[in-house]
C-alpha cells in the first residue's frame, strides 16, 4: 500500500496550535508529514514536535538545501531528528534554487549536481558512524565523526527533477523526492529513478471549486516557480516547454502579469489539484495510480479552514 503525507506546517497557523492536528494525524489515515524550507520555518524543528506529538508517523524532509548548513551541521541535524523518530525518518536533500542560496543565504550556487553527490556520499558515511576525513570533490572534510550516532541510520533522498539526478538516487540514495508534476508525468519519473526506489512528490492541493480562483492562485504559483532554470528544464523535458514558452518570455520582459495570463489553463488543472475535497482526494489518488509511492500533500489557503481541510483528505 503507498504511503499518504501531508506537508506541514500549514500556512499562517503558528506551530503550537497545530499540536492538535499532528496528533490526529495517523487515524485519519496519514502516514507521513514532510516539512519544506523557504523562507518559513526550517525543515527540521517541525519534524522534532512531530516525532514527540505523534510517535508513529513518518517524518521527511523535502528538502533541505545543501548549500545552507554545513555538511557536518547537516549530518547533526539529521541524526537528531533520527534519535528522536528512530526508524521513521528520511532525509530529503537537494540543491534548491540561487534565489534562496545566494540571494537569501548569501552562499555560492556552483556545481548543484556535484555539490548534491558529494554530499550524500558524506552524509552515508557520517551517519553510519564513521570518522569521515578527505575530499569528496567539491568540498573537503576533516576528521568529522558525530558525537551521537542515531541506532538507525535515516534514508537519505534526493531532490530530483531531471534524468541525472534520477539516476543518481536510483544508484546512490533511497529514494527521489519531486515536485510540480501532474499525474500523467509520473511514469516519466518513474522510469529514469527505476521500480526499487521510493518516489516521493509534493502535490499541490488548492480545495476550491471555484475553478477561477483556483486557477489565479495556481497561475500565481506556477510563474513563480516554473520560471526558475531547473524547474523550466523540468518541465521542457516533461514536454510542457511550447505551452510555458510565452510565461517565460513574458516574465524575463517584467511583464509579471502577462505571464500569469500566458499559462494555459490545461497547465494549470495538470499542476495543481483543485475542486471539491472529495475531487482532490481522488486527484492525489491518481498520482500514486500513477506509480508514485509517497503523495506529500501541500494545502494552499484559500480561505477554507486548513484543519477542516487537511482532516477532510485523510485517506479514508
Amino acid at each position: 500500500m503507498s504511503r499518504w503525507g501531508i506537508t506541514l506546517p500549514l500556512v499562517g497557523i503558528p506551530l503550537p496550535q497545530q499540536r492538535d492536528l499532528v496528533k490526529s494525524l495517523p487515524d485519519l489515515g496519514y502516514t507521513d508529514v514532510w516539512s519544506a524550507e523557504t523562507a518559513g520555518t526550517d525543515a527540521f524543528t517541525p519534524l522534532a514536535l512531530a516525532a514527540e506529538w505523534a510517535p508513529s508517523l513518518r517524518l521527511g524532509t523535502a528538502i533541505a538545501p545543501v548549500y545552507t548548513r554545513g555538511p557536518g551541521l547537516l549530518a547533526m541535524q539529521a541524526a537528531t531528528i533520527a534519535e528522536l523518530a528512530p526508524g521513521r525518518f528520511a532525509l530529503g536533500i537537494g540543491s534548491s534554487s540561487p534565489v534562496i542560496v545566494q540571494g537569501w543565504n548569501a552562499r555560492e550556487f556552483t556545481e548543484p549536481f556535484a555539490h548534491v553527490r558529494d554530499t550524500l556520499r558524506f552524509l552515508q558515511k557520517a551517519l553510519a558512524g564513521e570518522k569521515v576525513d578527505g575530499d569528496f570533490g567539491s568540498f573537503q572534510i576533516s576528521r568529522f565523526k558525530l558525537e551521537r550516532v542515531p541506532e538507525q541510520a535515516p534514508q537519505v533522498m534526493l531532490a530530483a527533477l531531471r534524468p541525472g539526478m534520477l539516476r543518481l538516487a536510483a544508484k546512490e540514495a533511497d529514494g527521489a523526492i519531486t515536485n510540480w508534476l501532474a499525474p500523467a508525468d509520473v511514469p516519466k519519473v518513474r522510469a529514469e529513478l527505476g521500480a526499487d526506489k521510493e518516489l516521493v512528490a509534493r502535490v499541490f492541493v488548492c480545495p476550491t471549486e471555484d475553478v477561477a480562483a483556483a486557477r489565479a492562485f495556481g497561475r500565481m504559483l506556477i510563474s513563480s516557480y516554473l520560471t526558475v532554470p531547473a524547474y523550466a528544464a523540468f518541465h521542457d523535458w516533461l514536454g510542457r516547454g511550447e505551452d510555458l514558452a510565452e510565461m517565460r518570455r513574458l516574465w524575463a520582459a517584467g511583464d509579471r502579469k502577462g505571464a500569469n495570463a500566458a499559462i494555459p489553463d490545461h497547465v494549470v488543472d495538470d499542476l495543481v489539484v483543485h475542486g471539491s475535497l472529495d475531487r482532490c482526494r481522488e486527484r492525489v489518488q491518481e498520482y500514486v495510480e500513477q506509480g508514485l509511492d509517497t503523495p506529500a500533500i501541500m494545502v494552499l489557503p484559500t480561505g477554507a479552514d486548513q484543519f477542516d481541510v487537511v482532516r477532510a483528505l485523510g485517506r479514508q
